[in-house]
């Protein structure tokens, strides 16, 4: 009977130390800012503003992973 094949083990990234990467703290800050979205007011479409807020956190957390994404890949 032969033995399973043992998987290789897994590369550690310690050496991803890249100042872009607290880029990636914006879009976690931002949204805990309460007085932000505290209020009723202004309306957008109709909507309060925490909903319209909510989905600019949205835009805000694709865009800044997009451009922490392509500030810190590897070039060939």
């Amino acid at each position: 009977m032969s033995d399973p094949e043992v998987p290789a083990p897994a590369v550690a990234r310690a050496n991803d130390k890249n100042a872009w990467n607290w880029l990636l703290f914006v879009p976690i800050v931002i949204p805990l800012i309460t007085p932000l979205f505290n209020h009723d007011s202004p309306r957008l479409f109709g909507f309060p503003t925490f909903y319209w807020l909510q989905l600019l956190f949205i835009v805000l957390g694709v865009s800044t992973t997009t451009v922490v994404y392509q500030m810190t890949k590897k070039r060939r």
